[in-house]
């Protein structure tokens, strides 16, 4: 499981999110709106992802 990549792709603006969901959606490497970026899927990104699923979109 740890060795397959995801895409993460940042859907809606972070325009009225809180600066925590902020931080975390930057510590994905995410800065804006349709930008796609890939991990490995590993426990701490799913528990980022987990965090701000409003946000994001998952493809494996």
């Amino acid at each position: 499981m740890a060795d397959k990549k995801i895409k993460i792709k940042l859907v809606k603006s972070l325009i009225g999110a809180s600066e925590a969901q902020r931080k975390v959606v930057k510590g994905l490497g995410l800065t804006k709106k349709d930008q796609v970026v890939e991990h490995m899927n590993s426990a701490t990104i799913m528990g980022m992802v987990n965090k701000v699923p409003h946000l994001l979109e998952v493809a494996e």
